[in-house]
């Protein structure tokens, strides 16, 4: 089994998952919001005539567990599902090795369920 995590624009995060079970048949996500910035280190906006600065822009942590044998494929749709077509800021992609995933409810392991 193989982690894939992506790091996306809040406004993509539906955009991405649906793109995954579309193309790749896998279904299962979790979703955590979260704050960062990249190159991009923020940005500066006016409000009634004052200038402020947000250091962390709003984006959403997903975290797909598949297996291994679609993971790369998992993780080249959802770097191009999360593309925005801005400068810089559309998050990051990355994949881990899992070696232990049981479901709670049946205490059977992720391999064996189908």
């Amino acid at each position: 089994m193989t982690k894939v995590e992506a790091v996306v624009l809040r406004e993509r995060v539906e955009i991405v998952i649906d793109a995954v079970e579309e193309q790749t048949g896998h279904v299962g996500v979790t979703v955590v919001e979260a704050v960062g910035h990249g190159r991009e280190r923020g940005i500066t906006h006016e409000y009634r005539g004052r200038v402020f600065e947000s250091r962390f822009l709003p984006k959403a942590l997903l975290t797909f567990v598949v297996p291994d044998d679609v993971s790369a494929q998992v993780a080249d749709v959802v770097a191009e599902a999360a593309r925005s077509g801005n400068d810089s800021g559309d998050g990051l992609v990355w994949t881990t090795p899992v070696w232990h995933a049981t479901h709670n409810r049946t205490g059977r392991p992720l391999e064996e369920a189908a």
